[in-house]
């Protein structure tokens, strides 16, 4: 579906073109094309390709979908492929955008996102000494605001993450807190997915060889990727974090497992105790002491009842029980 298709020339918005009329601007001087699209359809990428001359390969890429986060050179032009993340109740729905990027074109297609670039295009429209830097300013204002999405879910990953510290050493509580443990770290591969390959692809655009689109806005993509870096060693601190509470919540089972094995030996051993002098008084011989004694039975009972009530104030005093 498209969404928008504008000329600007010298960084003003020239009109609102239907799709046919694409090529024509093109050939102007100082003039570019930026197109959105969204869920575009192979027909529409078909058309797109012959408008600004695609390259075979990124435009099945866009057609497949589902592509890890990359920056691709192909000639003058780049394909780049970000993820747009949505922290939504308690899962991150992953979406897509694939950015071409030319001379004189920007083409972008959003895919399994709500979020759209409106706000992008208004800023882009009220900086025209900026817009008038062409395709390579408004590929940083995409990734930028891409990447302003991800510290939403980050701080959403640290704040659950907090709540779950705030119970790990409530009793019983061990089990269900690696499991949440472990849902939290699922969610960070995910973010560590969307940002770690990005980051690596977006040193490309500053400093060195850069492509000639970007050869006028390489200060703009460096503070992307400062921010991808930050967001990167913030990852990788929570992933420390997060194992080393998995470790504390294992231990701390392993500690309630042994508080349970040792009070059920404090009572094996005082069951034993009251078993050894059953067992020895309950034999069966004619000629056994204290058998004809009137007062055995109750003597018994109660040497019985001092034996265990000494153990159990032993196994009391040592935290056993």
């Amino acid at each position: 579906m498209l969404i928008n298709c504008v000329a600007y020339q010298n960084g003003i918005k020239l009109a609102d073109l239907p799709i046919d009329d694409i090529s024509d601007y093109l050939q102007r001087p100082e003039c570019f094309i930026w197109v959105a699209l969204f869920e575009a359809d192979t027909a529409e990428l078909e058309k797109m390709q012959e408008e600004f001359g695609l390259h075979d390969l990124v435009v099945e890429d866009a057609q497949h979908g589902h592509q890890r986060p990359k920056i691709e050179e192909y000639d003058e032009s780049l394909f780049v492929v970000m993820h747009m993340l949505d922290a939504v109740d308690s899962s991150i729905e992953i979406g897509e955008v694939h950015v071409f990027v030319g001379r004189n074109f920007i083409l972008s297609i959003r895919n399994r996102s709500k979020h759209n670039f409106r706000a992008v295009r208004e800023r882009c429209e009220r900086e025209p000494e900026l817009l008038r830097l062409g395709s390579g300013f408004v590929l940083y204002a995409l990734m930028d605001a891409v990447v302003d999405r991800y510290f939403p879910v980050m701080d959403d990953l640290e704040t659950q993450l907090e709540s779950i510290e705030e119970h790990i050493f409530d009793k019983g509580a061990a089990l269900g807190n690696i499991e949440q443990l472990y849902e939290l770290k699922r969610k960070l591969v995910i973010l560590k997915h969307a940002v770690t390959p990005l980051m690596e692809a977006t040193g490309k655009l500053h400093g060195g060889r850069v492509p000639p689109v970007c050869a006028n806005t390489q200060d703009y993509f460096r503070d992307v990727h400062d921010h991808l870096t930050r967001l990167n060693t913030g990852i990788d601190a929570m992933r420390e974090t997060i194992g080393t509470a998995i470790m504390v919540c294992q231990s701390t089972v392993a500690i309630e497992q042994n508080v349970i094995n040792k009070q059920l030996a404090a009572w094996a051993a005082i069951f034993a105790i009251a078993t050894v002098f059953t067992g020895i008084w309950g034999m069966n011989f004619q000629h056994m002491p204290e058998l004809q004694w009137t007062y055995g039975y109750p003597v018994a009972l109660l040497i019985l009842v001092a034996v265990c009530g000494f153990l159990y104030l032993r196994f009391k005093r040592t935290d056993w029980l």
